[in-house]
């Protein structure tokens, strides 16, 4: 696993990605970069099933590399590019798009 950190306006792509058994990739970023993810941890850390019928090994390493991005089986499981870069696919967190609002106590117009 490499250090890598990518800037927030970076645009990159992964330009080849080789299978590891039983569940590693080794990619290579349009910058340059590499990186090797073990996968593993990740598929046996989920709980749900469509996530955990990757470690059968055939289907894990059925990937491709679709506009730039690591995908299987059409979107059935990706990863955002961020994280494959920084080798983070098991810390990865998703922020809250909105903040929820405080109600109003204005009528609705309609």
């Amino acid at each position: 696993m490499y250090n890598n950190k990518l800037a927030d306006d970076a645009v990159i792509d992964i330009i080849e990605a080789a299978y590891i058994p039983p569940y590693k990739i080794h990619l290579r970023f349009s910058d340059g970069a590499e990186q090797g993810i073990d996968f593993e941890p990740f598929l046996k850390k989920s709980a749900h099933p469509e996530i955990r019928k990757y470690l059968n090994t055939e289907l894990f390493k059925g990937f491709s590399i679709v506009h730039g991005s690591l995908d299987w089986n059409d979107y059935d499981l990706c990863f955002p590019l961020h994280d494959l870069y920084e080798g983070t696919i098991i810390k990865t967190v998703c922020k809250p798009l909105f903040r929820a609002a405080a109600p109003s106590s204005a009528p609705l117009q309609g």
